[in-house]
């Protein structure tokens, strides 16, 4: 496998001009949708198969009172452990020799679990086509030595694109210079391969901790709970015919003693 490519977005530098989400559409031929009222500029409130590039406005409270705006380019994670991938049944989506994950789209068959296994909701079933549509980090781009449009058109560089162990040095860097200018939560997100998911291949520097950007503080693949959960279930199926069992004796005893 090639050296790994991946996205590297600060939202310290994020201004919300949502040139990002304009070039995706054009790039990748991405339909118009009808406007949904998110409370925010934010439109639309979460991914679908006709958006893949999403400009998160939030605001959070400061102490003082005021409020701050919280601007993120969200996008598909390209997890190293993948929950779409995993739970494909066809092998239409398949990790590229870059690292980041794509669908073949004439492979897809549309069951969908590649939908319900995104800890990060990002994946969307085009009913048009009958098949699941996600951001490839424009795959076709990359292919011929060119960086995602989103990246290319980002004016302040919030966007950066190339090799992740390059990218995370600079991160890490970054999120040290912020705290010594006082934000105090400054913070990486999926930067480290040994965190979650084995780390993201896109992965950002936060001002704010995760849910505050309607981001999970800890995701993970739904299938690594099927062990956990089925223990759970065993168990307390136990103690449900237990409790039947005591129950039962407890009103053979109590019709003797009648």
């Amino acid at each position: 496998m090639a050296r790994t490519l991946a996205m590297f977005t600060d939202t310290s530098l994020c201004i919300g001009c949502r040139a990002c989400q304009v070039a995706c559409k054009q790039w990748n031929e991405l339909g118009m949708e009808t406007p949904q009222w998110t409370g925010t500029y934010q439109n639309q409130p979460h991914f679908t198969d006709q958006t893949y590039r999403l400009v998160r406005f939030v605001e959070e409270a400061r102490p003082t009172g005021e409020l701050a705006w919280l601007l993120m380019s969200d996008v598909c994670k390209h997890c190293a452990q993948a929950g779409c991938l995993e739970a494909c049944p066809t092998g239409a989506i398949y990790r590229t020799q870059y690292g980041t994950v794509d669908i073949k789209q004439d492979v897809c068959n549309g069951c969908r679990y590649c939908v319900s296994s995104c800890p990060f909701g990002v994946v969307a079933f085009d009913k048009t086509a009958g098949t699941a549509k996600k951001c490839t980090f424009c795959n076709d781009r990359i292919q011929n030595g060119l960086g995602p449009a989103c990246a290319k058109a980002c004016p302040t560089e919030s966007i950066q694109f190339g090799f992740r162990d390059d990218l995370v040095a600079k991160a890490q860097k970054r999120v040290e210079a912020l705290k010594g200018m006082g934000f105090r939560d400054a913070q990486l997100y999926g930067a480290d391969s040994k965190g979650f998911l084995g780390g993201l291949n896109a992965f950002f520097l936060l001002l704010s901790k995760p849910s505050t950007y309607n981001l999970p503080d800890s995701p993970k693949v739904p299938q690594r709970n099927v062990v956990a959960d089925s223990l759970l279930s065993i168990a307390s199926g136990v103690l449900v015919g237990l409790g039947a069992l005591l129950a039962f004796r407890g009103r053979g005893q109590g019709g003797g003693d009648a």
